[in-house]
């Protein structure tokens, strides 16, 4: 998830709010050291919801049908799972990889993930990190990260992706899953310091979280322009992308 700051605002905005925020790479630039409030609400929001996180995979069907979608990806050898959760998706990735580590800054969310990975039959090792400062020890054939794309500052991005290039092994791919631009059930906010939106717990608290609605081709072009190879394609309103980093020869 996000970075284990010692911010845990909770949000007290009226209703009336929530409002389509800028797209991402507007004319203002801004500061990464800006958002570090927001990311801090954003680790809250999860914390506190850790209970919560599992409903919409038991309600939406597209939902499910992502995690069926795994199966057909090419995961492979040591997987380096990024923003893991509850373990939705490491159980799945470990019936295909030789290991695999999964990482994520919430220990409430990872305390689940332990539980639910506890009969996979390879090995899962789980990591409490701020994924904004964790770099990894090591490197693997596969990253993997679901629904964390979006969550992630434009004006971090480039040292996010320079981040997973450099955790991957030649020959390695990054393998991501995120929300398609609608997501119209977002409550989206204006004048942040990033694109973000509101979520809701059901004991009526509200956070702030980081919500960037990337466009498909967009995304594609900004990593072509960084020396990826990128496919992207949509898969029950959502996108699915497959990465490889730039290599030596073409850098």
């Amino acid at each position: 998830m996000v970075p284990a700051a010692v911010l845990q605002t909770r949000l007290t905005l009226s209703e009336g709010e929530g409002r389509r925020c800028s797209r991402p790479g507007g004319p203002e630039e801004r500061n990464p050291m800006d958002d570090d409030a927001l990311l801090a609400e954003q680790l809250a929001y999860y914390r506190a919801g850790a209970a919560q996180y599992d409903r919409p995979y038991a309600e939406r069907e597209e939902l499910r049908e992502l995690l069926a979608a795994v199966d057909g990806l090419p995961v492979a050898g040591d997987v380096l799972e990024l923003a893991c959760g509850t373990g939705q998706w490491t159980p799945r990735l470990a019936a295909r990889a030789r290991s695999v580590t999964a990482v994520d800054a919430a220990a409430e969310v990872l305390d689940l993930a332990r539980a639910r990975t506890a009969s996979a039959s390879r090995a899962v090792r789980f990591v409490q990190a701020d994924l904004f400062a964790w770099r990894p020890p090591r490197r693997y054939d596969t990253v993997f990260f679901a629904f964390w794309l979006s969550h992630v500052p434009p004006a971090r991005l480039p040292g996010f992706w320079d981040t997973v290039a450099a955790a991957l092994a030649p020959g390695g791919k990054a393998i991501f899953v995120d929300d398609g631009p609608a997501a119209a059930e977002e409550e989206v906010l204006a004048d942040q310091p990033a694109p973000a939106a509101l979520r809701r717990l059901d004991d009526g608290s509200r956070y702030r979280i980081v919500k960037v609605f990337h466009d498909a081709r967009t995304l594609t072009d900004d990593l072509t322009a960084r020396g990826w190879s990128v496919r992207i394609r949509t898969v029950a309103g959502n996108y699915i992308g497959i990465a490889e980093p730039p290599t030596a020869d073409s850098g």
